[in-house]
């Protein structure tokens, strides 16, 4: 396994603006098999899936969507468009006070952990994303942060909390504690 290039060190590399991928996408120059995403202008190859990582999803999408009040919704693997990133993490719950407002995002994790950890972290705190999950499979834990520090230029979630095979993680949306979720009946 290849150990991961932090973004900074590559000013060799040509990044992309959002626009300019999507004009790549849009003139079918990226094929849809090809598993790529755009992550702070880097054309990324998104690690490949395991049957660990797909039930992961499966049971951390269908114990939120038990959870989520009515103005919120869960979607899996959705397509996100941030600024200078086009990314699809695992499940996400979007709503809150206002339509269309992201309230969590989750990424399970296992050969790619620390990518997910630090550079979709920062990309994540950069927007101010409320919360933000690791589903680690290679540990046996979700780690949850929270306390993004928003557009700094070194963006970081200030918290972050550990829940073990045993516990349970608080959902909270808005402040508003909606439920639980064991980690047992996440991790496959």
């Amino acid at each position: 396994m290849r150990t991961p290039t932090r973004f900074p060190e590559l000013h060799e590399l040509r990044r992309f603006s959002a626009a300019e991928y999507e004009r790549i996408v849009d003139l079918d120059i990226l094929r849809e098999e090809e598993e790529l995403e755009l992550l702070d202008g880097f054309l990324i190859h998104k690690t490949p899936a395991t049957p660990a990582h797909d039930a992961a999803v499966s049971n951390l999408g269908g114990r939120l969507v038990n959870l989520v009040p009515d103005r919120c919704f869960v979607q899996r693997q959705a397509r996100m468009n941030l600024p200078d990133s086009r990314l699809a993490p695992d499940a996400v719950i979007f709503g809150g006070p206002e339509a269309g407002v992201i309230s969590l995002v989750a990424e399970v994790a296992d050969a790619g952990l620390q990518f997910d950890r630090v550079d979709k972290g920062r990309i994540y705190a950069r927007v101010s994303i409320p919360q933000y999950w690791v589903v680690n499979l290679v540990d046996r834990q979700i780690e949850v942060y929270t306390d993004p520090t928003g557009p700094v230029s070194v963006p970081v979630y200030r918290r972050r909390q550990d829940y073990p095979v045993g516990a349970t993680v608080p959902v909270e949306l808005d402040g508003t504690a909606v439920g639980t979720v064991s980690v047992d009946e996440v991790l496959p």
